[in-house]
C-alpha cells in the first residue's frame, strides 16, 4: 500500500539511500531551486534541506523526482498496477460461474475502503499546533523564489481545498501560490479549473469562499490533486483507491472544509469577492515565464501544523523536472478511462517534452477511411484532453512510447496535403504560443497506413514495411555469441 504520510516515506527513502540531508544553510531565494534542478536532471535523490534561511522548517524536495520514488510512494511496482485495477473495475461483463462471482465480489470489496474517514482533532497530527490572529506569519514557511524573473516567492505543492457554494461538491487541486505578505496568498486559478468555477459562483452570489491549503500530505493525496478527474469525482475517493485504505480527514478550525489529518501544515482562510492582486511572473513547467495577471488574494486566518513540521515543494521549469513522473503516472492511470470515452484507442503517450497536455500520440486499429480523423475529434472533446494542441495517430503496430518510431511514421510517411488536420479550439491558460489567450491553433497528423477508399490510389496500394526474414532473424539470435560481436 501507499505510505500513510510524507515523513514515513522520507524515512523509507533514506533507508534505501535515496534521500540526502543537506545540513548547511541554503537560501530559498534562487539557491534551493538551482540545487534541486541540477539534482533532478541528473536523476539524483530526494533532498531534505534541514537549514533553510529564514525558516525553522525543513524543506523536502525532489521527493517524486524519479519513477522509482513515485511508485514506491504509491506502493506500486509499475504504473500498470493501477491502470489494470481501474480497467478491471470498469469492465461491464456479468460474472460467469463461481470464479466470476468471487472476482466480482472482490472488486466490490476493494471499494469499501475508498471513502475518506473523519477523525477527531485530537487524533489529527496536523492540528497539534494552532496559530491564529497575529501569530499567523507565512514568512516563516519556506516559500521558493526559483527563477530570476519570478514575481515573488511561491509555494508550489500546496493542495488547495474548496467546495461548490451551491451543491457542496468538494475539489482538491494543485495550483501555484504566491506569498504576497505574511497573511496573504495569491491563488493562481486557471480558467478551466474547478476551484476557479467555485470562486466565480461564490462571487456571483455575493459570498466569500472558504479555502484550505494543505502541505506535506500523504503521497496518494498529493498525486490525486494533480489527476485530471471529472468534476463529479471526489479526489479523496481516488486517493483512497490509490492508498489502499481510507484517507483520514479532520475538520478545519476556521473554515467549513476538511483536510488530511496526516498533513504537515494547513493554512485556512476566506476569499472575498473581487479581492484581486497581481500574481506572477512565474517560471512555469512550459520552460517560459507566464506573465503577471490579477488573481484572487486569499487572507489567511489560521495555520495548523504538527509540532515539528516540514514542508514539501517542487521546482518546475524547462523539462525534465519533477512533473515528469507525475505526468507519466497520469498517462498510465487514465488509459482505461480514456478508452471508455474513445474506445478506438489502443494506447497513447503524452511526451514530457510537450508538457504532457500539449501533445498526444495515439495508436489505433484502423478499420475505415478517415478513422484517424474521427479519433482526433473525439480526443478534442474529451474533458481536459480538449487542450491538446497536437495529436499524432499511428497504427497499432507502432510503439507510441518509441519517439523515434513515431517520428519515422509521422515525419516521413505522410502526405500533409491530405493527412494534416488543422483547426482551432481551447488551449491551456499557460500556453504562451497562442496568438491570443485561452484559444489557438491545433493540428492532427494522420500517420496511419492509407486505404484506397480514402483516396490513396497508387498502384499496388500502401507498400509493405521492410522487416527481417523471421527464420534468418531466429538463426542469428541463436548464433549471436559465435560472431564474437
Amino acid at each position: 500500500m501507499a505510505y500513510d504520510d510524507l515523513r514515513s516515506l522520507l524515512r523509507a527513502l533514506e533507508r534505501d539511500g535515496d534521500l540526502k540531508r543537506v545540513k548547511v544553510e541554503v537560501d530559498p531565494h534562487l539557491e534551493v531551486g538551482e540545487i534541486v534542478d541540477r539534482v533532478n536532471k541528473a536523476g539524483g535523490p530526494a533532498l531534505l534541506f534541514e537549514n533553510v534561511k529564514g525558516s525553522s522548517m525543513p524543506l523536502a524536495m525532489n521527493v517524486f523526482g524519479t519513477d522509482r520514488r513515485l511508485l514506491k510512494a504509491l506502493g506500486l511496482k509499475s504504473y500498470s498496477d493501477i491502470s489494470d485495477k481501474i480497467g478491471g473495475l470498469l469492465k461491464p461483463e456479468l460474472p460467469q460461474g463461481f470464479v466470476g462471482v468471487r472476482e466480482a465480489f472482490g472488486k466490490l470489496g476493494s471499494m469499501v475502503h475508498v471513502p475518506p474517514k473523519k477523525v477527531k482533532s485530537s487524533d489529527a497530527p496536523v492540528q497539534e499546533v494552532v496559530l491564529t490572529g497575529d501569530d499567523v506569519d507565512l514568512d516563516k514557511l519556506p516559500a521558493l523564489f526559483t527563477w530570476p524573473e519570478d514575481g515573488g516567492s511561491f509555494f508550489n505543492l500546496g493542495l488547495t481545498h474548496t467546495k461548490h457554494p451551491e451543491n457542496g461538491v468538494r475539489n482538491l487541486g494543485l495550483y501555484r501560490l504566491q506569498r504576497h505578505d505574511k497573511r496573504t496568498i495569491g491563488m493562481h486559478w486557471q480558467i478551466h479549473k474547478d476551484s476557479a468555477n467555485h470562486y466565480q459562483v461564490a462571487a456571483r452570489r455575493g459570498e466569500r469562499l472558504p479555502v484550505a491549503i494543505a502541505f506535506g500530505c500523504p503521497p496518494a493525496v498529493t498525486y490525486s490533486s494533480t489527476a485530471p478527474l471529472p468534476g463529479d469525482i471526489d479526489e479523496y475517493l481516488f486517493a483512497g483507491f490509490l492508498q489502499g485504505k481510507r484517507i483520514e480527514m479532520v475538520d478545519c478550525k476556521t473554515v467549513p472544509l476538511q483536510v488530511p489529518a496526516q498533513a504537515e501544515v494547513v493554512i485556512e482562510g476566506w476569499l472575498e469577492p473581487g479581492e484581486m492582486l497581481p500574481e506572477g511572473p512565474f517560471g512555469d513547467h512550459t520552460g517560459f515565464y507566464t506573465p503577471q495577471e490579477p488573481f484572487p488574494a486569499l487572507t489567511i486566518d489560521c495555520v495548523t501544523m504538527r509540532k515539528r513540521p516540514l514542508l514539501q515543494s517542487i521546482v518546475v521549469g524547462r523539462p525534465p523536472t519533477e512533473d515528469g513522473p507525475l505526468g507519466r503516472a497520469t498517462e498510465r492511470f487514465f488509459l482505461p478511462l480514456l478508452k471508455i470515452i474513445v474506445p478506438d484507442i489502443v494506447d497513447y503517450h503524452l511526451p514530457e517534452a510537450g508538457g504532457f497536455h500539449n501533445c498526444a500520440i495515439v495508436s489505433i486499429d484502423k478499420k475505415y477511411p478517415k478513422h484517424a480523423q474521427k479519433v482526433m475529434s473525439a480526443i478534442w472533446g474529451a474533458h481536459m484532453m480538449s487542450l491538446t494542441k497536437l495529436i499524432v495517430v499511428v497504427d497499432s503496430d507502432c510503439d507510441v512510447h518509441d519517439l523515434h518510431e513515431v517520428a519515422w511514421r509521422a515525419l516521413g510517411n505522410t502526405d500533409y496535403a491530405r493527412d494534416l488536420m488543422v483547426t482551432e479550439g481551447p488551449v491551456d491558460h499557460l500556453d504562451h504560443a497562442s496568438y491570443q489567450q485561452f484559444w489557438g491553433g491545433k493540428a492532427g497528423i494522420d500517420a496511419t497506413r492509407k486505404l484506397p477508399t480514402e483516396g490513396y490510389t497508387r498502384d499496388g496500394g500502401w507498400p509493405e514495411m521492410v522487416v527481417s526474414d523471421p527464420e534468418t532473424a531466429a538463426k542469428v539470435d541463436r548464433r549471436w555469441k559465435e560472431y564474437g560481436l
